[in-house]
């Protein structure tokens, strides 16, 4: 058994425990870190295939930017666990039913979809540049169109997100960008003028009290 043979089979063997303990730790926050040591695994199986991009992908993007962004919102959002898991059991057969049928989609699609002896060999060029930049060369010539237009959905995506959390709602603040550019110095700032008054010393108060006691 070589080294690379080990270092798969100890990667795979903590991805599956990482992976099962997301699915059945009782914290939020204990199953987001299980998930953030499933990606770091899964990256390095990527590194021992030698596709350093995906790699170095999953860990800046899901494990750097994803899932600690997830862990601070889990943290802050004091999520009750035990009002979530009254219902359980109650909707346990719909939800093993869909992941029943999700499960057997997966495999149709990894058993015809990913075959290794029908890939293409890549050109004497691409094979020189290494694997980012084939991929990259790939991506932004052959397949062009199709990155453009996930980069479009991608940002339909991110304004439909942010108007809809900034939609002007009862229990959420709203500001009009319009209104604020509209504003003037009148309507922020307003002059008044006040007569000054004199603050009164500790003798000067002692006698006007006198004053207003034989009164």
């Amino acid at each position: 058994m070589d080294i690379n043979f080990a270092l798969f089979c100890t990667f795979s063997l903590i991805l599956l425990f990482a992976g099962f303990r997301v699915i059945t730790a009782k914290s939020p926050v204990a199953a987001a870190l299980n998930l953030v040591l499933a990606f770091a695994n899964a990256s390095c199986i990527w590194m021992l295939l030698k596709v350093e991009f995906l790699a170095i992908s999953l860990v800046l993007v899901y494990v750097g930017a994803v899932m600690v962004l997830f862990l601070f919102v889990v943290m802050m959002l004091d999520i009750d666990v035990e009002a979530m898991r009254e219902g359980f059991w109650r909707h346990f057969p719909l939800a093993g039913l869909v992941g029943a049928v999700i499960a057997v989609e997966m495999i149709f699609v990894l058993y015809r979809g990913f075959s290794v002896q029908d890939a293409a060999p890549l050109s004497p060029e691409l094979a020189r540049l290494g694997n980012a930049k084939a991929l990259g060369v790939e991506l932004y010539s052959k397949y062009l169109y199709p990155v453009e237009i996930a980069a479009v959905i991608l940002l339909v995506a991110i304004i439909a997100a942010i108007a809809l959390t900034l939609r002007q709602r009862k229990d959420s603040r709203f500001q009009s960008a319009a209104e604020q550019i509209k504003v003037k110095k009148a309507d922020r700032l307003r002059i008044v003028q006040m007569h000054p008054v004199k603050p009164q010393s500790a003798g000067e108060a002692a006698s006007a009290a006198d004053v207003k006691g034989q009164a």
